[in-house]
């Protein structure tokens, strides 16, 4: 499965809720920069522990030129952070509930790994929560707020309206996500201005289903912008 990167320009790109050897191998040969679990059972693109386990035994580590391994939670109690923590080699943690500064300040100290906190956004007031994570996070994830009454996080293949980033300045490095797609994330960047970007629902032939030539497309989308 591993491949010579090919080289990078332009914003860093993450791939999530890779559940599949044909997805994880175009994200590598492709020369993505994250790779994204999602261990949250009521997403369709949850993974147990051990098939992200063997999944990524396949990967080159971060330190040899591999892409780094993010793996996403939400509001997972410690014995969930534990078991996965243990057992799939993980370069950083995304938490993308409800979790407060508190939670990921004991998640850092704990486990010693980088954060990304997600942030669900439909307003100027939701920009604001940023402020709240600038001492525990690492970095932010900015995603579309989900639809009223859904069961989990995520902008679930929609957009925020990027013109509330006008003007923003972030206390921490950020990553654009929410409904991005090949077909518009060379203008989400150049509307934006982001420093990286995510991409899940958008690559993807069904829910859950990464799409081998849909991630390629959208890398190369970015990388000939």
């Amino acid at each position: 499965m591993s491949r010579p990167r090919k080289k990078k320009s332009g914003p860093l790109i993450k791939i999530c809720g890779l559940r599949s050897e044909d997805g994880l191998d175009a994200a590598l040969a492709e020369g993505a920069d994250m790779i994204g679990m999602v261990f949250f059972p009521p997403s369709p693109r949850n993974i147990s522990i051990e098939a992200a386990a063997d999944l990524l035994d396949m990967v080159p580590h971060a330190e040899d030129g591999g892409p780094l391994r993010v793996g996403l939670f939400v509001d997972a109690d410690d014995t969930a952070l534990d078991a996965v923590i243990s057992r799939v080699r993980l370069d950083m943690l995304q938490f993308h509930g409800q979790e407060p500064p508190e939670r990921l300040d004991w998640a850092h100290l704990e486990y010693g790994l980088p954060i990304i906190k997600a942030l669900p956004i439909s307003n100027a007031q939701d920009l604001e929560r940023a402020k709240d994570y600038a001492d525990c996070a690492d970095q932010l994830l900015l995603d579309a707020r989900p639809p009223a009454g859904s069961d989990r996080p995520g902008g679930h293949a929609t957009a925020f309206d990027w013109s509330l980033l006008d003007g923003w300045e972030s206390p921490l490095p950020w990553i654009l996500a929410g409904g991005l797609t090949p077909e518009n994330v060379a203008e989400a960047i150049k509307r934006t201005k982001a420093p990286a970007v995510d991409v899940s629902s958008g690559v993807e032939s069904e829910p859950g289903v990464k799409d081998p030539a849909r991630i390629s497309a959208f890398i190369n989308a970015i990388r000939s912008a």
